[in-house]
């Protein structure tokens, strides 16, 4: 009876450890949207951001001041779309996950490949919401450079 109680006890700590957490679902959604993208998949890619997704971008102008660019999320969809798979390469890292009820922040450093080329660099911020048991993308803004990147190979 004992070796059946630790037995017993070995596989529920087990299981409870591969239990998904909120932060690993926020993760999922966020590695779901790269994956998408790399994969040329518009469909999956649109199906991780809510239907009220902000999309922002932060890069120099031609005087090198930082401006703020607003993403139309149709045509980003769209230019992911047409993409051969393996074209549009984003590797990311996970900084920060954080989680209140419904609502999710994601700091995710990234390096961008196009063609297998080296392109840019920089961080995402990720804002998400559930709805419905699900986690959606509402808010995305990022950095832009082609300098002080760590690229990967």
């Amino acid at each position: 009876m004992k070796q059946f109680l630790i037995v017993l006890t070995m596989f529920a700590s087990g299981n409870s450890a591969t239990a998904q957490t909120s932060e690993d679902s926020v993760k999922a959604v966020i590695n779901k949207m790269f994956l998408a993208m790399k994969e040329g998949n518009g469909a999956s890619l649109k199906s991780t951001f809510s239907d009220s997704l902000v999309f922002q971008a932060i890069s120099k102008n031609k005087e090198g001041q930082d401006v703020v660019k607003n993403v139309d999320p149709a045509g980003f969809i769209n230019f992911v779309s047409n993409e051969t798979p393996g074209n549009a390469d984003e590797r990311i890292t996970f900084d920060m996950v954080k989680v209140d009820g419904a609502l999710a922040i994601a700091w995710t450093p990234y390096s961008f490949y196009y063609k297998g080329a080296f392109t840019h660099c920089g961080v995402n911020s990720f804002q998400l919401v559930r709805l419905n048991g699900e986690w959606k993308i509402q808010y995305l803004i990022d950095t832009r450079r082609k300098v002080g990147c760590v690229v990967s190979q």
